[in-house]
Parts: structure tokens; C-alpha cells; sequence
């Protein structure tokens, strides 16, 4: 099949005359000529529509869908009356799933091209995009000998793609990662056994030699502390020093080229955001004509459906079902709708986000200017109702101090950069080349920063915001957390299956980082209780150590815990003034008894390894304000004509 697919996408470029692209794709005028003479469009507005897309190096079909809003099915019609040719819906035929296979599903979607069947010596090839269809002639005529040209819509192509293989794409949206690579080979059972056997150790160990088995997890946690306050320390220097840096990118024009951008948005019981999200998007500044945002449903997700078909959706916002099956994660549901997107560059964005205006003009910008290695950009995080309560304070105090201080400092220190799931963008190719997202991981996107890493690939932080909404209740903030941490450990496993190998793909520096990142996160949080036993010397009580460490080693202890804080209120302080949100620098202090809560979460999240590993405890949104599409608009940074 791939010798296949190479010869059908390289036959027709060796025919193709030498005319420039622009030329090409404005040649297409009848369809315009057609709606013309429905009374769709005037003579002006026709030119200048056909001028746009030769501006913009599009195909005028795609710029008439977007600008006038056409159904899909009466823009088929009046290319099918251009072309010379019929419509044909192939939901009401019976396909012949071997010519399909013969030119693959791919491809197929890739080109907008269906073999419906054999008649008369000749194959019936329908396509939605009538256009382009003489580039593509002779290599299907090298797969199927003389073919004829019929037309149907894309939305109506796509749906009998999915009708005929839903199973065969839903299977590869689960194992699209080698299995060496992906956690869906996690055996619970395994991993209960060795969990109880660490327990039973710990606990005859420290039966047997009570301090000594103290004395060593003391030691554990006071240096992946020091270990973990180096790095923000390190990462809040960086920062300081190159505060420049960020403005600067934040300048660089947008290239003449642009690129089509799919945004994949996955919802999952999100009834309540479904319209607010459409208008968010809506202020996004970039071509209608190539911004392909794509609503990703649960096909069992009835109340998310009937939101979305209450809204009412422009042509640039398209929804995309996934079939029911037993997982349910957002990575299984972004590698199903991968296989309908149109764009080169693949963005996320979560239901309740709201991104900067000019956001996709910074990051085509960006990836216009950086080489092919530069694979991924990730925006920052932040977020309206931070001053809800106490708890959504410290959430914007953490997110700020992640986004803006400490991952810009692990990008300077050439360090993996562990993804959030959301404002991401990714060049399709390198996604597809790596596998996409595993779909049983639970932290999908930190899976997909390390995987890029040892594919050769660099990820890079980009000064472009994008506000949503803070988890504010507790217990719901436990289960997010406990999920991130499940996620982390069960990436970090899975990673260092093969330490040599991972060794080999990363480097000694990233490797380093790696054990930092993950291995130190979660030792922190789940001995947390370890450091905070000695609270009991400052107050005056028994403790484990009292006796056994001689009264400097105690101080030193003391002084260095005492440090570790003063560092993480410094870079806490430091990344809510690069968020510019003042009201929030006296909030940072308290982070000292928020963060006791991811222990709790560290805890469920290790207990859930071996119970229910691949879980995805959905995070409610809308919580805060339902109606808040009137009173949260994005920022709006300096707009750029479309």
C-alpha cells in the first residue's frame, strides 16, 4: 500500500505544467460562475473572493464555503454543473471496500477522493474536490486503468469513510504509538503485585530498622528537594536574564504564505460550553478559509451532540464523532479526528479555552522561521476568575509560575518539555510520524513532549496566551491532579522501559532531566509527609532523627527547607509579575499549604495504577460562570487584516 500511495501522490507533480501555484488553484472560476447565476454571489463580490484566493493560494471553492457560508451539498452541486458531471452521495450506495483499500483510506481522506465502482470498463471516482482532480488523473489510472469523475461534498465523503471502516480508524486511534512506546501494554495486575511488594518491604524494613529505613527516605526527598529548587532557581535567573527574548518573538511578522490550521477542541459533557467556546473562537483573527476547527464528540456523549447542534456553526467549525468503545480518553479522541483534518498544522485547544486574537499568526510565524526540527510550540496557560477563592488563586499562582518561568527555563537549558494539553501545536507530519498521541495515557501530552525528544525533535515556548477557566473546588482539583500524577508515573514507566535505549535516544543531559522531571515530581509529592515530620523539632516534639543527626545536620536541614521556600515565593512572585497580575503577589506565600493537597492526589493517583490506570477523571467546565461568554472575551492583542 505505501509503494501505492507514493506513486499516487508523485505521478501527477512530474505532469503538473510549469505555472505558478496561484495560477493553478484560480483557474477554477466556473463554480463561481455557476453560484453567480444563482443569484448566490455578485460579479464584485465573486472578483474579489477569486483575488483572495489567489492572494492566499487557495482553492476559490474553499474561500466561497467560507465567506458565503454555503451548505456543503449546494456548493458540490454547483461544481458538479462546472464540471460537467453529476452529484453523488455515497451514503446511498454500496461502496466496494476493495478499490477503497486498493487506494487506501489515507489517501482517500488526505485528497478528498472515494473509488465508488467498476461500470462499463471504467471506475467511478467521486471527489470533493473537483478541482484538483486532473493532478491526481493519471495515477489513478495506474491504479484502477480509465476512470470517470463524479462529485460529492466532503462531509458527506467523510461520513461514508466512516461508515465503512469506523472500526478499522477507531483501532488505529487506539495503537497509532509502537507498543514499545505506549502504555496500552500496562498490566494492572503487575503493577499491583510489585505496589504491594514495595509496601510490604517498606513496611518489614521499617519494622526492623525503624531509622535507618527513615533516614533513607529522608535523604531521597531533601535531594530530589534540592534537586527540584535548583532547577526553578536556575529557570527564575534564566528568565530575568532574558526577558527580552519573548517580545522580541512576540514581534516577528506573519509570513505572505499561510498554512491551513486544523484546531481540534475534544468535548466530553461540556453542555454548557458549546456556545461560549464557538464565540471565542470566532475571535480568532486568522483566514476563514484556513482555519479548519474541528469539535471533537463522543458518539455516546448525547448531551454534548444536542448542544452542538443547537449552536449554530459557521463553515469553518466542523464536528467530528468518535465511536463508542470502552476507552474514553481526549488522546484516543484526537487520533480518531486526526484522520479528517485538513490542515498541516495541528492545534489543541480545551472546551473552555480562550485564546489570544492573533494567536495562529504567532505560531505560523514561528514555525515559518524555525527549521523543520522545531516540531511543537506551546502557548501559555493562564486564567480569568482567578479571583474566585483562595484556591484558584494558588492555581493562577502555579500555572503562571510553570508557564512563564520554569518550562521557558527547561526550553533555555535544553532539557524535555514535559506538554500541557492544551494551546499545543504541532506540525502534522512529525505527529503522524511519531504515532499521535497515545490513547491510553492519561497525560497524553507529556508523553508526547518526551516522544518528540527521542525522535530528534525540538518543542519551544511561544509568548501568545490563552485564559481558561481554574479549577476552584477542592476535591475536583484532587482527582485533576491525581490524574496529571498517574499520568506522569505511568509515562515515566513506560519511558524507562529500556533506560539504555532512552539514554541513547536523549542524550546524558535529557536523561538527566527526565529522572528531574518525573521520577523527582513524584517522589516529592508522595514523601511529602517525610518532610514535613519536622515541623515536630520546630515545635518542640520527638522526632525519628532527633539523636541520630548531630545539631548542625538539624539546622542545615532547617536552613535549607527554609531557603527552599523563600526560592519558590521568588519564582512565584516572578512569574505572576511576567503574568501581570499584581493582586496576586501576596496569595504566593500561602502555596505552602495548597500544595499539601497534590500529596493527597499523589496518593489516589499511585492507588489508581493499579486499579483503574487508564481512567480519565473528567474535569468539569462552566463550573464558575455558564454565561460567562459575555463577560470573558479574549485578549486582544494588535489585530491583522484577514
Amino acid at each position: 500500500m505505501a509503494l501505492k500511495i507514493n506513486a499516487f501522490a508523485g505521478t501527477p507533480r512530474a505532469k503538473t505544467p510549469a505555472r505558478t501555484r496561484a495560477q493553478r488553484l484560480a483557474e477554477p472560476l466556473a463554480v463561481g460562475d455557476v453560484l453567480q447565476a444563482k443569484g448566490l454571489i455578485s460579479a464584485r463580490r465573486l472578483a474579489q473572493e477569486t483575488d483572495r484566493a489567489n492572494r492566499a493560494a487557495v482553492r476559490v471553492s474553499d474561500v466561497l464555503r467560507t465567506r458565503l457560508d454555503l451548505p456543503p451539498g449546494m456548493l458540490a452541486q454547483a461544481e458538479a454543473e462546472a464540471a460537467g458531471t453529476s452529484v453523488v452521495d455515497p451514503n446511498t450506495e454500496t461502496l466496494d471496500r476493495r478499490l477503497i483499500d486498493r487506494l487506501g483510506i489515507s489517501v482517500c481522506l488526505k485528497h478528498g477522493l472515494l473509488p465508488l465502482r467498476n461500470t462499463g470498463g471504467c471506475t467511478i471516482i467521486l471527489t470533493a474536490r473537483p478541482d484538483l482532480f486532473p493532478r491526481h488523473r493519471d495515477a489513478l489510472r495506474v491504479l484502477f486503468g480509465p476512470v470517470r469523475m463524479a462529485v460529492t461534498s466532503e462531509p458527506q465523503l467523510q461520513r461514508a469513510i466512516k461508515r465503512a471502516y469506523d472500526m478499522a480508524l477507531i483501532r488505529r486511534a487506539e495503537t497509532r504509538v509502537p507498543a514499545a512506546q505506549s502504555c496500552r501494554t500496562w498490566n494492572r495486575r503487575i503493577a499491583r503485585n510489585f505496589g504491594l511488594a514495595a509496601v510490604i518491604t517498606l513496611l518489614s524494613t521499617g519494622l526492623l530498622w525503624p531509622t535507618a529505613t527513615f533516614s533513607v527516605l529522608c535523604a531521597w526527598a531533601v535531594i530530589t528537594l534540592v534537586l527540584n529548587t535548583a532547577l526553578k532557581a536556575t529557570a527564575a535567573v534564566m528568565h530575568l536574564r532574558a526577558r527580552a527574548d519573548m517580545s522580541q518573538n512576540a514581534a516577528n511578522p506573519t509570513p505572505a504564505r499561510l498554512p491551513v490550521v486544523t484546531i481540534l477542541v475534544p468535548l466530553f459533557h461540556e453542555h454548557d460550553v458549546a456556545g461560549a467556546l464557538i464565540l471565542r473562537l470566532s475571535a480568532l483573527d486568522y483566514p476563514r478559509e484556513l482555519l479548519d476547527v474541528c469539535l471533537v464528540l463522543e458518539e455516546e456523549d448525547h448531551m454534548t451532540r444536542e448542544a452542538v447542534a443547537r449552536a449554530t456553526l459557521p463553515a469553518w467549525i466542523r464536528p467530528i464523532m468518535v465511536p463508542y468503545g470502552p476507552l474514553k480518553t481526549k488522546p484516543r479522541a484526537l487520533n480518531y479526528a486526526l484522520n479528517f483534518a485538513r490542515g498541516t498544522i495541528i492545534g489543541v485547544y480545551d472546551a473552555e479555552d480562550a485564546p489570544a486574537a492573533d494567536q495562529i499568526h504567532q505560531v505560523v510565524a514561528r514555525f515559518a522561521q524555525r527549521g523543520p526540527r522545531v516540531a511543537c510550540l506551546q502557548g501559555v496557560l493562564d486564567f480569568y476568575h482567578a479571583e474566585t477563592n483562595w484556591l484558584s488563586r494558588c492555581f493562577a499562582i502555579e500555572y503562571a509560575t510553570w508557564f512563564r518561568v520554569v518550562l521557558p527555563g527547561l526550553e533555555r537549558l535544553g532539557l524535555v518539555i514535559p506538554l500541557g494539553g492544551t494551546t499545543l501545536f504541532i506540525r502534522r507530519d512529525v505527529l503522524e510520524d511519531i504515532g499521535g498521541w497515545d490513547a491510553h495515557n492519561v497525560t497524553e501530552d507529556a508523553d508526547l513532549g518526551i516522544r518528540l525528544a527521542r525522535n530528534g525533535y525540538r518543542t519551544e515556548l511561544i509568548p501568545t496566551v490563552t485564559e481558561e477557566e481554574p479549577n476552584a473546588r477542592a476535591w475536583p482539583w484532587v482527582k485533576q491532579r491525581s490524574r496529571w500524577l498517574k499520568g506522569y508515573a505511568i509515562t515515566y514507566c513506560v519511558h524507562m522501559r529500556n533506560p539504555a535505549q532512552l539514554w541513547r535516544d536523549l542524550g546524558a543531559w535529557r536523561f538527566f532531566g527526565v529522572q528531574l522531571l518525573f521520577a523527582g515530581t513524584l517522589s516529592q509529592f508522595i514523601l511529602a509527609p517525610v518532610l514535613w515530620s519536622f515541623w515536630l523539632v520546630a515545635v518542640g516534639l520527638p522526632h525519628p532523627l532527633v539523636g541520630v543527626l548531630p545539631t548542625w545536620a538539624l539546622w542545615t536541614l532547617g536552613g535549607l527547607f527554609f531557603a527552599s521556600e523563600l526560592i519558590n515565593i521568588a519564582v512565584g512572585m516572578i512569574g505572576i509579575s511576567a503574568a501581570q497580575k499584581p493582586g496576586l503577589l501576596k496569595w504566593v506565600p500561602t502555596l505552602h499549604v495548597y500544595f499539601p493537597l497534590a500529596a493527597i492526589a499523589a496518593y489516589k493517583g499511585v492507588i489508581e495504577l493499579a486499579t483503574q490506570p487508564f481512567y480519565w477523571d473528567k474535569t468539569a467546565h462552566g463550573v464558575l460562570d455558564p454565561t460567562r461568554e459575555e463577560t470573558t472575551s479574549p485578549p486582544q492583542p494588535s489585530r491583522r487584516p484577514t
